[in-house]
């Protein structure tokens, strides 16, 4: 057990008090009864089997905060990382900060905030290895970093900036309530450090000494309804109409003057405010084409290369049946072959960066632990069965010989059902892929545009992929390969017509959305402006082009000179528009400080070598 010290003030330890049944989310704040198997168990931490006698073991705690005792010293943060021994890019605690008016009459609003354990932990349900546990205990949501292999997908699905990927370790970890110190009735020990008396914790909803309100929600908080977090907020001093952000997010909260005091869980609520943009309408468009590298570039790859498999395969499977014979296997008995094999290699390059994108890249098999819960486990073994699959029909189709011991009957029956379950299997891992970045916590992601988007570059580029092998050999035969483009340009046009309405009506979502939403689309059109019109206009003019080879059945140098240029220019604007699907999301995560947990700091910290220094407390760019 934790060993508590002789001269242990009594601020320290958390009140006995009477708590009511049910939070303000109508769920019990018991988390088990007494006669529960699950009760009187031991934590087993640090391997001492000991079991506490506390009374509240089995209710639900919590954080309170209040916001106008806090003066931002960071004794918190400095407590929580001497007793976790945590490094310095690493913070399960932080404090940020936000500032409104104007010189004199100026506001700074502090937020200490770490994980809120929450009653319904989305960190819980996305991690794909089951790494995370809602214990009964306390209500602790914890975390077992040994069992994580680093995919970091519970950092996009939080709001609150609570678990950390740690690239040198390889792995996540986060804060875990100081359990310890609750078994021997002790607060947590960034609650205990508080200078100003702004952090408190115990039972959840029972008010602790010297506070008056229990409010969820305060400016700066994401909207509590995705986790219903555990944690309340005082703040009676009144603030500016508008408060911003010192970090570098594009963010602001503006008071709504309807709805000054919301009820507790009303969505988007912040305490009284809501989110907007900053004004960027006299910022000009830049390129930014350095910026469009991030850690996800791996993800690029693999979502694009996917996708152009998916589209590949159906237009080798389909389009034979469909009255293509060009395509088909006796036609060409070693450009099909070919083009399979070919496939799985491809394809194979793709699930290889994408592991190695992982922390641990060694563990991978444990992503297929939470296919009940995690989007991620869900595409990953959705993906894994079109690839098993598409790998018995390239064996079967190519190497037939191999299996004439069998009858042929029985051959021809797996040989095709395995190619009609990998053309379903194709587009169903693709929607299994879009349900990963459907992420309340990230509204760029979350709309419907992801699915076009991801559809229609398996339309787009699974005819390109096709046609760059069965073109070159079509002309080397001396076989008019026009009829085969015009067939593969009406796929072609589709998916860049359902791509361009996505990219449409998302931007409509964007314009009229939550703040994080019209904040990235705010930078979508002034930093990487240049880039993103270029895109737009890149799809516009693919098309065109796609339309106008089909239409005039051009063949010849002519017709692969043009063809050559749509497939470079459609690739090129399929790699930029991923691009910046990654870099553009902006998280409602909680506001940093004007060095700390601030992008922007961050950035330039990067580009002129601080970073470097580990002190400074930045994070490499990619994991060691």
């Amino acid at each position: 057990m934790y060993k508590i010290r002789d001269n242990e003030p009594d601020y320290a330890f958390v009140p006995k008090v009477e708590a009511p049944e049910k939070n303000c989310y109508g769920k019990p704040i018991k988390l088990v009864d007494d006669n529960d198997p699950l009760a009187g168990k031991s934590l087993n931490i640090n391997g001492d089997s000991s079991v506490s006698d506390n009374p509240d073991r089995y209710k639900q705690h919590g954080f309170y905060f209040n916001a106008d005792n806090c003066i931002a010293c960071h004794a918190c943060e400095a407590a929580c990382a001497e007793k976790n021994d945590t490094p310095a890019h690493l913070a399960f605690r932080s404090v940020g900060y936000l500032e409104g008016g104007s010189y004199p009459a100026t506001k700074r609003l502090n937020i200490s905030m770490a994980c809120n354990h929450c009653d319904d932990p989305v960190c819980l349900k996305g991690c794909p290895t089951r790494a995370y546990t809602k214990f009964a205990e306390y209500g602790a949501v914890l975390q077992d970093p040994d069992i994580c292999f680093g995919c970091g997908y519970c950092t996009w699905v939080c709001p609150y900036n609570a678990p950390q990927l740690d690239p040198e370790a390889g792995h996540v970890s986060k804060c875990n309530m100081c359990v310890d110190r609750l078994e021997v009735g002790l607060k947590p020990a960034c609650v205990s450090a508080c200078l100003g008396g702004a952090l408190d914790f115990g039972v959840i909803e029972t008010t602790p000494e010297h506070r008056e309100q229990l409010e969820t929600a305060i400016p700066g908080f994401p909207d509590t309804s995705i986790t219903h977090p555990n944690i309340r907020f005082e703040q009676t001093k009144s603030l500016p109409r508008e408060m911003h952000r010192t970090d570098s997010t594009p963010v602001r909260y503006i008071r709504d003057d309807q709805n000054a005091k919301p009820d507790p869980g009303v969505k988007g609520g912040q305490g009284g405010y809501r989110s907007a943009p900053l004004e960027h309408s006299n910022k000009p468009r830049q390129w930014s084409l350095k910026k469009l590298r991030s850690r996800e570039d791996p993800l690029v790859i693999f979502t694009l290369i996917t996708q152009a498999v998916a589209g590949a395969f159906a237009v080798l499977f389909l389009g034979p049946l469909l009255g293509l014979e060009s395509l088909s296997v006796t036609v060409h008995p070693v450009a099909v072959p070919i083009t399979l094999f070919g496939l799985i290699a491809v394809q194979t390059f793709a699930l290889v960066i994408s592991t190695l994108h992982l922390g641990r890249p060694h563990r991978f098999y444990r992503a297929f632990n939470n296919l009940r819960y995690s989007p991620v486990s869900r595409e990953v073994a959705a993906v894994a069965v079109f690839y098993n699959l598409l790998g018995v029909y390239a064996v079967l189709t190519s190497v037939l010989q191999l299996f004439a011991w069998l009858p042929a009957d029985l051959v021809n029956f797996v040989r095709e059902a395995s190619g009609w379950l990998a053309v379903v299997a194709g587009p169903v891992s693709l929607y299994f892929m879009q349900r990963i970045y459907r992420i309340p916590a990230r509204p760029f992601w979350n709309h419907w545009q992801v699915l076009t988007s991801f559809y229609g570059s398996m339309l787009t580029l699974g005819p390109l992929l096709a046609a760059l092998v069965f073109v070159p050999v079509m002309v080397w035969q001396g076989v008019d390969y026009a009829p085969l483009m015009q067939w593969l340009a009406l796929p072609m046009l589709v998916g860049l017509l359902l791509e361009a309405f996505g990219l449409w009506r998302h931007a409509h979502y964007l314009r009229h959305g939550a703040g994080e939403g019209d904040a990235a689309w705010q930078e979508q059109t002034t930093r990487f402006g240049k880039t993103y019109i270029t895109r737009n206009a890149g799809l516009a003019a693919s098309a065109v082009l796609i339309a106008l080879a089909a239409g005039i059945g051009l063949s010849g140098s002519a017709g692969l000179a043009l063809w050559g240029i749509i497939a470079l220019l459609v690739t090129a604007m399929a790699l930029a528009g991923r691009a910046l699907f990654y870099v553009l999301v902006i998280p409602t995560t909680m506001p940093g400080a004007f060095f700390w947990k601030n992008p922007g700091f961050q950035e330039h910290a990067r580009d002129t070598g601080l970073a470097s220094m580990p002190q400074v407390g930045v994070q490499v760019a990619t994991h060691q």
